[in-house]
């Protein structure tokens, strides 16, 4: 496959700082030693949960690259795990997908915990022994938040939590997952039932079902978490009771939406670079493929969405670093940038003909792997129906303008004076 581009397309330069241009070039430079030949492996034995890769990006501290120095972090903010996110995602999506769904669960710590539980579980992370999930999906009611049947009662000083999480990015590689369950009757609304638990991996009650791959993102594990009365300290509660819908409704509009926006424009760039490096080799009619106008008006079509695609990605995630007002831009990044990517990937399939169907052929591991930014964080029914809430101008929190400011993050003790 054809390497997309080595340097930032100047149409970026107004949301990157040269901080943010070395990252890409480590990233791109990490990317084509570490993660190229496992692709390959991790597409030949999709029943693997690939760890090796998550060991080396731990490492360098992309799983804490928005947790300010203060807890370990590399304090870069969301323009930059934006870079990590679509330059990963260029060379393998589900290493990118490795990536992203510990730094959700790391959104929701920076935001609703305490300084206490800040140190106790961000360094971790930071130093590359932790690794997080958070587990809200649920197999009868899915993503739907307000369906959620696991349940957690008090006892003592303690919580003993009972149920089952579905499609948990992460489920095998995570040392500790943030775990969203009903706390209170039923009749109560949803914005006070839910609360958000930290649940160590090892606590008696929790099994992990085995690996099972899906579609595509071969090595990244998803699974299911199954809780039976497991025990947790109260201290293990992240935000207050009854304060589970926001940190799970924060989390993904401020980091699991432009997370999947970032995997869907790698996708897409690789997507891009192969096709054009399939049509210009091919010959036809004593040139190449890549001469034929109706094939250039189909590719002219896809370079644009690519460009819209990569600009809505970084401009978002800008205003996201400047403590703007950006929800709705989150959302459609994720919105268009997915569906965007899936009509390149659709068309790149019909431009390759027959070659599009080798198993070995990079394209189908792109046409397998843009499937799995559709569901999570929301599908594109759920993006437009919050986009016509903006449309109309409802009164909705805005997520980005609440909880946004890193400088907030920065204090060593955000109780201090």
């Amino acid at each position: 496959m054809t390497a997309t581009p080595a340097t930032p397309p100047p149409a970026l330069r107004p949301y990157l700082t040269a901080r943010h241009e070395l990252l890409w070039n480590e990233a791109d430079a990490f990317a084509a030693e570490h993660v190229a030949p496992r692709a390959v492996r991790m597409e030949a034995a999709p029943g693997r949960v690939e760890r090796k890769v998550a060991d080396l990006m731990a490492a360098r501290g992309w799983f804490a690259v928005t947790v300010p120095p203060a807890f370990g972090g590399l304090g870069a903010g969301h323009v930059a795990k934006t870079v990590l996110l679509h330059r990963v995602g260029c060379v393998s999506a589900a290493a990118a997908a490795i990536l992203q769904a510990t730094l959700i669960p790391v959104g929701a710590l920076l935001h609703f915990a305490t300084y206490e539980q800040k140190v106790r579980w961000l360094p971790g992370v930071a130093d590359g022994s932790l690794l997080l999930s958070i587990a809200v999906t649920e197999p009868t009611a899915g993503g739907h938040i307000g369906g959620i049947e696991t349940t957690a009662e008090p006892a003592g000083n303690e919580w003993v939590i009972t149920g089952n999480k579905v499609h948990i990015g992460n489920s095998h590689l995570a040392g500790a997952h943030l775990v969203i369950a009903r706390t209170a009757e039923a009749g109560v609304r949803t914005s006070h039932a839910l609360t958000a638990f930290m649940v160590e991996s090892d606590r008696p009650g929790l099994s992990i079902a085995d690996h099972r791959p899906g579609l595509g993102l071969h090595g990244f594990s998803a699974g299911r978490l199954d809780l039976d009365h497991v025990r947790v300290p109260t201290d293990n509660v992240v935000g207050e009771i009854g304060q589970g819908l926001s940190v799970a409704q924060s989390s993904s509009i401020l980091y699991g939406r432009p997370n999947l926006a970032a995997v869907s424009l790698g996708i897409h760039e690789a997507v891009a670079a192969t096709t054009t490096s399939y049509l210009k080799a091919r010959p036809r009619y004593r040139g190449a493929l890549s001469d034929l106008p109706v094939l250039r008006d189909r590719v002219g079509d896809m370079e644009a969405r690519l460009r819209a695609a990569r600009i809505l990605a970084y401009q978002s995630v800008h205003l996201l670093d400047q403590s703007l007002s950006c929800d709705a831009e989150l959302i459609n990044a994720k919105y268009l940038g997915h569906q965007w990517a899936m009509q390149s990937v659709q068309d790149s399939m019909e431009l390759h003909g027959a070659q599009a169907l080798d198993r070995e052929y990079v394209l189908q591991r792109l046409w397998r792997d843009i499937q799995h930014t559709h569901p999570p964080a929301g599908t594109g029914e759920v993006q437009r129906i919050r986009l016509s809430d903006a449309a109309f101008d409802e009164d909705h929190i805005q997520w980005s303008e609440r909880l946004a400011a890193e400088a907030a993050w920065a204090q060593p003790d955000p109780t201090a004076a």
